[in-house]
Protein backbone atom coordinates (compact mmCIF):
# COMPACT_ATOMS: atom_id res chain seq x y z
CA UNK A 1 0.00 0.00 0.00
CA UNK A 2 1.27 3.57 -0.77
CA UNK A 3 2.43 5.62 2.16
CA UNK A 4 0.52 8.93 2.26
CA UNK A 5 1.25 11.53 4.88
CA UNK A 6 -0.06 11.23 8.21
CA UNK A 7 -2.39 14.96 7.47
CA UNK A 8 -3.85 12.87 5.31
CA UNK A 9 -5.22 9.34 7.09
CA UNK A 10 -8.27 9.25 8.92
CA UNK A 11 -5.81 7.41 11.37
CA UNK A 12 -2.34 8.84 11.55
CA UNK A 13 -0.70 6.21 13.52
CA UNK A 14 -2.24 3.33 11.16
CA UNK A 15 -0.17 4.60 8.46
CA UNK A 16 -0.37 1.08 6.23
CA UNK A 17 -4.15 0.44 6.82
CA UNK A 18 -5.85 3.74 7.25
CA UNK A 19 -7.77 5.51 4.79
CA UNK A 20 -7.34 8.85 3.40
CA UNK A 21 -9.75 11.44 4.32
CA UNK A 22 -12.63 12.35 1.70
CA UNK A 23 -11.04 14.29 -1.15
CA UNK A 24 -13.98 16.93 -0.85
CA UNK A 25 -13.62 20.40 -1.66
CA UNK A 26 -13.89 22.87 0.71
CA UNK A 27 -17.32 24.28 -0.79
CA UNK A 28 -18.62 20.93 -1.29
CA UNK A 29 -18.17 20.01 2.32
CA UNK A 30 -19.60 23.13 3.39
CA UNK A 31 -22.69 22.56 0.99
CA UNK A 32 -23.47 18.75 2.14
CA UNK A 33 -23.47 20.23 5.70
CA UNK A 34 -25.66 22.83 4.95
CA UNK A 35 -28.01 20.90 3.39
CA UNK A 36 -27.86 17.48 4.93
CA UNK A 37 -28.00 19.36 8.62
CA UNK A 38 -30.97 21.48 7.33
CA UNK A 39 -32.68 18.91 5.78
CA UNK A 40 -32.31 16.10 9.11
CA UNK A 41 -33.41 18.42 11.34
CA UNK A 42 -36.72 19.69 8.66
CA UNK A 43 -37.59 15.99 8.54
CA UNK A 44 -37.59 14.85 11.91
CA UNK A 45 -39.47 17.90 12.88
CA UNK A 46 -42.41 17.41 10.07
CA UNK A 47 -42.56 13.64 10.07
CA UNK A 48 -42.62 14.13 14.16
CA UNK A 49 -45.51 16.09 13.61
CA UNK A 50 -47.82 13.19 11.45
CA UNK A 51 -47.07 10.83 13.81
CA UNK A 52 -48.07 12.79 16.62
CA UNK A 53 -50.99 14.27 15.14
CA UNK A 54 -52.14 10.99 13.65
CA UNK A 55 -51.84 9.19 16.56
CA UNK A 56 -53.12 11.45 19.11
CA UNK A 57 -56.20 13.10 17.92
CA UNK A 58 -58.95 10.49 17.39
CA UNK A 59 -60.82 11.88 14.67
CA UNK A 60 -57.58 11.06 12.52
CA UNK A 61 -57.53 7.10 13.30
CA UNK A 62 -58.67 6.32 10.35
CA UNK A 63 -57.20 3.42 7.68
CA UNK A 64 -55.16 5.63 5.33
CA UNK A 65 -53.98 7.30 7.95
CA UNK A 66 -52.42 4.92 9.49
CA UNK A 67 -50.85 4.21 6.44
CA UNK A 68 -49.38 7.20 6.06
CA UNK A 69 -48.44 6.99 10.13
CA UNK A 70 -46.07 3.95 8.81
CA UNK A 71 -44.76 5.73 5.62
CA UNK A 72 -44.04 8.95 8.14
CA UNK A 73 -42.02 6.32 10.55
CA UNK A 74 -39.70 5.34 8.13
CA UNK A 75 -38.99 9.17 6.84
CA UNK A 76 -38.23 9.72 10.54
CA UNK A 77 -35.63 7.46 10.34
CA UNK A 78 -34.81 8.51 7.43
CA UNK A 79 -34.09 11.99 8.62
CA UNK A 80 -32.74 10.65 12.44
CA UNK A 81 -30.25 8.01 10.83
CA UNK A 82 -29.71 8.18 7.56
CA UNK A 83 -29.02 11.84 6.87
CA UNK A 84 -26.74 12.35 10.10
CA UNK A 85 -24.98 9.32 8.88
CA UNK A 86 -24.26 10.57 5.20
CA UNK A 87 -22.89 13.94 6.40
CA UNK A 88 -20.44 11.77 8.20
CA UNK A 89 -19.39 9.39 5.71
CA UNK A 90 -18.95 12.35 2.37
CA UNK A 91 -17.66 14.96 4.65
CA UNK A 92 -15.24 13.39 6.97
CA UNK A 93 -13.77 9.69 7.76
CA UNK A 94 -16.27 7.18 9.70
CA UNK A 95 -14.53 6.70 13.18
CA UNK A 96 -17.69 4.40 14.83
CA UNK A 97 -16.30 1.19 13.36
CA UNK A 98 -17.38 -1.96 11.20
CA UNK A 99 -20.15 -2.97 13.35
CA UNK A 100 -21.78 0.68 13.14
CA UNK A 101 -21.20 0.75 9.49
CA UNK A 102 -22.70 -2.37 9.38
CA UNK A 103 -25.74 -1.71 11.39
CA UNK A 104 -25.83 1.79 9.43
CA UNK A 105 -26.28 0.52 6.57
CA UNK A 106 -29.32 -2.31 7.59
CA UNK A 107 -31.27 0.27 9.42
CA UNK A 108 -31.51 2.08 5.58
CA UNK A 109 -31.86 -0.72 3.61
CA UNK A 110 -34.54 -1.95 6.03
CA UNK A 111 -36.00 1.83 5.89
CA UNK A 112 -35.94 1.78 2.16
CA UNK A 113 -38.02 -1.67 2.24
CA UNK A 114 -40.15 -0.53 4.69
CA UNK A 115 -41.01 2.95 2.55
CA UNK A 116 -41.73 1.05 -0.75
CA UNK A 117 -44.34 -1.09 1.08
CA UNK A 118 -45.94 1.55 2.23
CA UNK A 119 -46.42 2.77 -0.78
CA UNK A 120 -47.40 -0.42 -2.01
CA UNK A 121 -50.55 -0.63 0.89
CA UNK A 122 -51.19 3.13 0.13
CA UNK A 123 -52.18 1.98 -3.55
CA UNK A 124 -54.47 -0.83 -2.79
CA UNK A 125 -56.29 1.76 -0.64
CA UNK A 126 -56.91 3.95 -3.45
CA UNK A 127 -57.71 1.16 -5.18
CA UNK A 128 -60.30 -0.38 -3.34
CA UNK A 129 -61.61 3.31 -2.77
CA UNK A 130 -62.33 3.76 -5.87
CA UNK A 131 -63.15 1.13 -7.77
CA UNK A 132 -64.95 -0.98 -5.12
CA UNK A 133 -66.01 2.13 -2.83
CA UNK A 134 -69.08 0.54 -1.55
CA UNK A 135 -67.81 -2.59 0.32
CA UNK A 136 -64.38 -0.15 1.13
CA UNK A 137 -65.57 0.72 4.85
CA UNK A 138 -65.52 -3.16 5.41
CA UNK A 139 -62.24 -4.30 3.55
CA UNK A 140 -60.71 -1.85 4.72
CA UNK A 141 -60.65 -1.75 8.89
CA UNK A 142 -58.51 -0.08 11.62
CA UNK A 143 -57.57 -3.23 12.37
CA UNK A 144 -56.65 -4.68 8.81
CA UNK A 145 -54.37 -1.72 7.95
CA UNK A 146 -52.26 -2.17 11.47
CA UNK A 147 -52.24 -5.56 10.61
CA UNK A 148 -50.77 -5.01 6.83
CA UNK A 149 -48.51 -2.36 8.46
CA UNK A 150 -46.84 -4.60 10.59
CA UNK A 151 -46.67 -7.23 8.08
CA UNK A 152 -44.74 -4.40 5.65
CA UNK A 153 -42.40 -4.37 8.84
CA UNK A 154 -41.88 -7.55 9.25
CA UNK A 155 -41.43 -8.52 5.72
CA UNK A 156 -38.62 -5.70 5.52
CA UNK A 157 -36.95 -6.91 8.64
CA UNK A 158 -37.34 -10.27 7.55
CA UNK A 159 -35.38 -9.46 3.90
CA UNK A 160 -33.12 -7.60 5.13
CA UNK A 161 -31.90 -10.31 8.02
CA UNK A 162 -31.09 -12.71 5.07
CA UNK A 163 -29.03 -10.50 3.95
CA UNK A 164 -27.22 -9.53 6.79
CA UNK A 165 -24.68 -11.75 6.72
CA UNK A 166 -23.98 -10.55 3.26
CA UNK A 167 -23.27 -6.75 4.97
CA UNK A 168 -20.89 -7.62 7.74
CA UNK A 169 -18.53 -9.56 5.22
CA UNK A 170 -18.49 -6.33 2.55
CA UNK A 171 -16.10 -4.67 4.66
CA UNK A 172 -13.73 -7.99 5.78
CA UNK A 173 -14.25 -9.19 1.88
CA UNK A 174 -13.41 -5.41 -0.15
CA UNK A 175 -11.97 -2.99 1.74
CA UNK A 176 -8.28 -2.65 2.76
CA UNK A 177 -8.39 0.12 5.34
CA UNK A 178 -9.63 1.51 7.64
CA UNK A 179 -12.12 5.11 8.49
CA UNK A 180 -14.90 3.85 5.80
CA UNK A 181 -18.17 3.02 5.34
CA UNK A 182 -18.78 2.17 1.67
CA UNK A 183 -22.00 0.78 -0.03
CA UNK A 184 -20.54 -1.97 -1.96
CA UNK A 185 -23.36 -3.74 -4.51
CA UNK A 186 -22.93 -6.98 -5.45
CA UNK A 187 -24.42 -7.58 -9.28
CA UNK A 188 -26.46 -10.63 -8.17
CA UNK A 189 -27.53 -9.31 -4.84
CA UNK A 190 -28.27 -6.32 -6.32
CA UNK A 191 -30.11 -7.48 -9.03
CA UNK A 192 -32.27 -9.60 -6.96
CA UNK A 193 -32.96 -6.62 -4.88
CA UNK A 194 -34.22 -4.51 -7.57
CA UNK A 195 -36.52 -6.78 -8.35
CA UNK A 196 -37.46 -7.51 -5.11
CA UNK A 197 -37.80 -4.11 -3.79
CA UNK A 198 -38.45 -2.04 -6.58
CA UNK A 199 -39.43 -3.52 -9.97
CA UNK A 200 -42.34 -5.77 -8.51
CA UNK A 201 -43.72 -3.09 -6.28
CA UNK A 202 -44.03 -0.15 -8.74
CA UNK A 203 -45.20 -2.82 -11.20
CA UNK A 204 -48.22 -3.17 -8.33
CA UNK A 205 -48.23 0.39 -8.08
CA UNK A 206 -48.45 1.53 -11.34
CA UNK A 207 -51.07 -1.23 -12.18
CA UNK A 208 -53.20 -0.18 -9.43
CA UNK A 209 -52.78 3.74 -10.24
CA UNK A 210 -53.58 3.34 -14.20
CA UNK A 211 -57.30 1.41 -13.08
CA UNK A 212 -57.96 4.11 -10.36
CA UNK A 213 -57.26 6.74 -13.12
CA UNK A 214 -59.53 4.82 -15.24
CA UNK A 215 -62.09 4.54 -12.61
CA UNK A 216 -62.08 7.82 -11.47
CA UNK A 217 -62.25 9.46 -15.08
CA UNK A 218 -65.94 7.27 -15.83
CA UNK A 219 -67.00 8.45 -12.24
CA UNK A 220 -66.46 12.04 -13.51
CA UNK A 221 -68.15 11.81 -16.45
CA UNK A 222 -71.38 10.01 -14.82
CA UNK A 223 -70.97 12.79 -11.98
CA UNK A 224 -72.92 14.95 -14.50
CA UNK A 225 -76.21 13.14 -15.02
CA UNK A 226 -76.66 12.16 -11.17
CA UNK A 227 -79.68 13.78 -9.41
CA UNK A 228 -79.22 16.29 -6.42
CA UNK A 229 -80.68 13.15 -4.72
CA UNK A 230 -77.34 11.39 -4.72
CA UNK A 231 -75.43 14.52 -3.81
CA UNK A 232 -74.09 12.74 -1.01
CA UNK A 233 -72.79 9.75 -3.13
CA UNK A 234 -71.36 12.24 -5.64
CA UNK A 235 -69.80 14.21 -2.42
CA UNK A 236 -67.78 11.26 -1.09
CA UNK A 237 -67.33 10.10 -4.54
CA UNK A 238 -65.13 13.42 -5.22
CA UNK A 239 -63.42 13.44 -1.75
CA UNK A 240 -62.32 9.76 -2.61
CA UNK A 241 -61.00 11.14 -5.99
CA UNK A 242 -59.27 13.77 -4.13
CA UNK A 243 -57.20 11.88 -1.62
CA UNK A 244 -56.34 9.33 -4.98
CA UNK A 245 -55.19 12.21 -6.41
CA UNK A 246 -53.09 13.26 -3.46
CA UNK A 247 -51.66 10.34 -2.69
CA UNK A 248 -50.75 9.56 -6.35
CA UNK A 249 -48.61 12.72 -5.96
CA UNK A 250 -47.19 11.00 -3.26
CA UNK A 251 -46.33 7.97 -4.96
CA UNK A 252 -44.88 9.97 -7.85
CA UNK A 253 -42.51 11.87 -5.57
CA UNK A 254 -40.88 8.89 -4.44
CA UNK A 255 -40.58 7.05 -7.45
CA UNK A 256 -38.19 10.33 -8.72
CA UNK A 257 -36.31 10.51 -6.19
CA UNK A 258 -35.74 6.58 -5.41
CA UNK A 259 -35.57 5.57 -9.02
CA UNK A 260 -31.89 6.79 -9.51
CA UNK A 261 -31.10 4.83 -6.22
CA UNK A 262 -32.55 1.65 -7.79
CA UNK A 263 -30.36 2.75 -10.88
CA UNK A 264 -27.59 2.09 -9.42
CA UNK A 265 -28.47 -0.86 -7.74
CA UNK A 266 -28.91 -2.57 -11.32
CA UNK A 267 -25.80 -1.36 -12.75
CA UNK A 268 -24.09 -3.17 -9.61
CA UNK A 269 -21.54 -0.58 -9.50
CA UNK A 270 -19.96 1.34 -6.78
CA UNK A 271 -21.22 4.37 -7.93
CA UNK A 272 -22.86 5.62 -4.72
CA UNK A 273 -19.73 6.39 -3.80
CA UNK A 274 -18.80 8.62 -6.53
CA UNK A 275 -19.93 12.31 -7.48
CA UNK A 276 -23.22 10.94 -8.82
CA UNK A 277 -23.75 9.09 -5.71
CA UNK A 278 -23.93 12.49 -4.20
CA UNK A 279 -27.31 13.27 -6.55
CA UNK A 280 -28.81 10.30 -6.03
CA UNK A 281 -28.05 11.64 -1.88
CA UNK A 282 -29.37 14.39 -1.97
CA UNK A 283 -33.02 12.98 -4.02
CA UNK A 284 -33.16 10.42 -1.06
CA UNK A 285 -32.81 13.05 1.43
CA UNK A 286 -35.40 14.91 -0.14
CA UNK A 287 -38.30 12.60 -0.70
CA UNK A 288 -38.94 12.17 3.06
CA UNK A 289 -39.10 16.15 4.06
CA UNK A 290 -41.52 16.66 1.23
CA UNK A 291 -43.83 13.68 2.24
CA UNK A 292 -45.31 15.82 4.95
CA UNK A 293 -45.42 18.88 2.87
CA UNK A 294 -47.87 17.39 0.54
CA UNK A 295 -49.76 16.37 3.22
CA UNK A 296 -49.82 20.17 4.41
CA UNK A 297 -50.71 21.62 0.87
CA UNK A 298 -53.48 18.84 0.54
CA UNK A 299 -55.04 17.78 4.06
CA UNK A 300 -56.24 20.74 5.73
CA UNK A 301 -56.58 18.51 8.96
CA UNK A 302 -52.73 18.22 8.89
CA UNK A 303 -52.98 22.02 8.99
CA UNK A 304 -54.95 22.17 11.96
CA UNK A 305 -53.53 19.29 14.03
CA UNK A 306 -50.53 21.57 13.62
CA UNK A 307 -51.91 24.77 14.57
CA UNK A 308 -53.16 22.84 18.06
CA UNK A 309 -49.59 21.10 18.43
CA UNK A 310 -47.49 23.93 18.11
CA UNK A 311 -49.88 26.06 20.22
CA UNK A 312 -49.50 23.58 22.77
CA UNK A 313 -53.21 23.07 23.14
CA UNK A 314 -52.34 19.20 22.73
CA UNK A 315 -51.66 19.54 26.50
CA UNK A 316 -55.04 20.31 27.61
CA UNK A 317 -57.50 17.98 28.59
CA UNK A 318 -59.50 16.05 26.37
CA UNK A 319 -57.41 17.64 22.88
CA UNK A 320 -57.63 13.86 21.97
CA UNK A 321 -61.32 14.68 20.94
CA UNK A 322 -60.49 18.03 19.40
CA UNK A 323 -62.32 18.51 15.69
CA UNK A 324 -59.37 18.33 12.76
CA UNK A 325 -61.47 17.48 10.00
Amino acid sequence: MEVHDGAELCFPQLLNTSCRKPLTSWTEAVFLRILLSSLSVLTVALNLLVIVSISHFRQLHKPTNFLLLSLSVSDFIVGLVYMPGELLRKTSCWFLGDRMCSLYKYIITLTISASVGNMVLISVDRYVAVCDPLHYPTRVTVRRVKLCNFFCWFCSIFYRSLLIKNIILQKHNYMSCYGECVFLIDYIAGFVDVVVTFIIPVTVIVVLYLRVFVVAVSQARAITAVTLQRSVTVTSRKSERKAARTLGILIAVFLMCFCPFYCVSFAGSNLLNTSYGIVVLCLICFNPCLNPLIYALFYPWFRRAVKIIVTLRILQPGSREANVL
